[in-house]
């Protein structure tokens, strides 16, 4: 019997094609809700009649599915924000699906921070639960805070904001060539943009701890400590993903998948996966017991990965997955960060080095966009000195040092041999 309430917050392709997917494909939610400021993607799924489609890459082909009965609302529209704050009142599931947690609190009182609270503040549910799928460790402390320091007088009791763990890798397509060539349906009729996801459906979340409640999406996978698990994501999934990127943009390839055939990158990649990110994560990790971190399990992990990554269905390309390159190289980033942790526990992250340098390599040649001051524009990256390195690494990093600095720089310094045979695949 539906008796479950979903809003969600952003209709990207992780709302689309995994939260609002799963509450459809459940049976259990009487009503499904989803806000969102884009008045064409409004407009377009409305005139569906509140119907949308995804495109689900799997290993053998792609397969779309059709989700119905979806309302999908505008807040900056006074009619639309009245239903929304009254489905708010009403849900048990809210999810955030947000480009990061620094847009919880933009757009005054049609902010994600504001809406919740005041549907909390006048909820119905018995219970409610809020899943923040904003890709950070700490997403849903970030946003219970907000939201109580909004309204002091909110009662958290039987409320539990819940942090999340998503490998599942997803786009949105918008080249009309592209969409023609995949064969894939578009969100709505008239909206030239197609929602693309993968198969992969493993996600882990924080454990409910409200007696007597259960979710209507029942598919994830509850653990009482996320952070291995996150760590593991920005430190294996993540960061593989950005180096296997950033060296298929040095070499000029166009997709991921492209690069399946490539022994040389792929290898780089493996190595990464189990001899740096993942015998640092086993060492730190092994004591839980959890298979993820063992060797085996770590292996299955990476073996699995490389294969999602590089899935022809998927498609994914390298502007994508190397854009916003001074984010993924921030000090304690996917690929930095790495590199610290394999470093504090004596290893030695050559090949993650070689990810780094062909990242930075793309930011130099992408100077102008990145607004990369005149004298760290580089014309011969591959003389760089230490002093150099240094001085670039210091306006990635904002100025911030950390103890492995050094080691960092000698890695960087030393990769540029290795990073020459790469010219030749």
């Amino acid at each position: 019997m539906a008796e479950h309430v979903f809003t969600g917050f952003g209709f990207g392709p992780i709302q689309g094609g995994l939260f609002a997917k799963e509450a459809f494909q459940s049976g259990k939610f009487n009503r499904i809700a989803v806000a969102e400021i884009d008045a064409e993607l409004v407009n377009a799924v409305r005139a569906n009649k509140g119907s949308y489609y995804v495109n689900v890459a799997r290993n053998d082909g792609i397969e779309t599915l059709q989700i119905d009965d979806v309302e999908l609302l505008n807040p900056n529209v006074t009619a639309d924000r009245r239903i929304l704050l009254e489905a708010l009142t009403q849900s048990t599931e809210i999810v955030t699906c947000l480009p990061s947690v620094n847009f919880y609190q933009t757009g005054g009182s049609n902010s994600v921070v504001s809406l919740i609270a005041e549907g909390l503040k006048n909820r119905t549910a018995e219970s409610t639960i809020i899943y923040t799928a904003e890709n950070n460790n700490h997403a849903a402390e970030i946003l219970g805070k907000a939201v109580s320091e909004k309204f002091t007088t909110l009662s958290l009791e039987r409320i539990q904001f819940l942090n999340t763990v998503i490998g599942k890798m997803s786009r949105v397509v918008t080249d009309p060539v592209e969409i023609s060539d995949m064969r894939l349906k578009t969100i709505a009729p008239g909206l030239e943009r197609a929602f693309l996801v993968e198969q992969f459906n493993r996600i882990l979340v924080s454990r409910i701890r409200i007696a007597d409640f259960k979710p209507g999406i029942e598919v994830f996978i509850e653990k009482d400590d996320l952070l291995p698990f996150e760590e593991a994501k920005l430190y294996g999934h993540n960061a593989i993903h950005s180096v296997l990127g950033f060296l298929g943009g040095v070499i000029g390839v166009k997709s991921m998948t492209e690069l399946k055939d490539n022994k040389l990158i792929i290898q780089i990649g493996r190595e990464v996966f189990l001899k740096e990110s993942g015998a640092a994560l086993i060492k730190k990790y092994s004591h839980l017991g959890e298979e993820l971190f063992t060797e085996s399990g770590y292996k299955d992990y990476a073996d699995d990965l490389l294969k999602r990554m590089t899935n022809p269905y998927l498609g994914d390309t390298i502007v994508r997955v190397t854009r916003d390159a001074v984010r993924k190289l921030e000090l304690n980033g996917r690929i930095f960060g790495t590199m610290q942790l394999a470093l504090e526990y004596g290893i030695e992250p050559k090949n993650m080095a070689l990810g780094a340098l062909a990242g930075i390599t793309l930011l130099l040649d992408k100077a102008e966009e990145y607004c990369l001051p005149d004298e760290l524009r580089l014309k011969d990256w591959l003389k760089m000195e230490h002093g150099q390195v240094e001085q670039i690494l210091n306006w990635l990093w904002g100025g911030r040092r950390c103890k492995y600095a050094g080691q960092i720089i000698d890695s960087l310094i030393k990769a540029k041999n290795n990073f020459m045979k790469l010219g030749s695949i």
